[in-house]
C-alpha cells in the first residue's frame, strides 16, 4: 500500500493530467482584462470623434470574445 495521503494523491494526479492550469487561468484573466480595457479605450475614442481603424476595433472585439471563452473552457469540469 502507498503511504501517500489519498487527498494528496488525488491532487497530484489531477495536476499531472492538467499541468499549469493555474497559470493558464491567470493568463486568460489578464488577457481578458487587457482586451476589455483596450476595447473601452477604443470606444471612448470613437465617442470622442477620433477615427479608429476598423481592423483594430475588430481585433479588440475578437479578443474580448476569445479570451473569456478560453477561460470558460479551461474551468474545472468537476464543479
Amino acid at each position: 500500500m502507498s503511504k501517500i495521503d489519498p487527498e494528496l494523491k488525488k491532487k497530484l494526479l489531477k495536476e499531472s493530467q492538467a499541468p499549469f492550469k493555474g497559470l493558464r487561468k491567470v493568463l486568460w484573466i489578464a488577457f481578458s482584462g487587457s482586451a476589455f480595457l483596450g476595447l473601452l479605450i477604443m470606444l471612448s475614442m470613437i465617442f470622442r470623434g477620433t477615427e479608429v481603424e476598423q481592423n483594430n476595433l475588430l481585433i479588440q472585439i475578437g479578443a474580448c470574445i476569445l479570451f473569456p471563452t478560453l477561460l470558460l473552457f479551461d474551468r474545472n469540469k468537476d464543479q
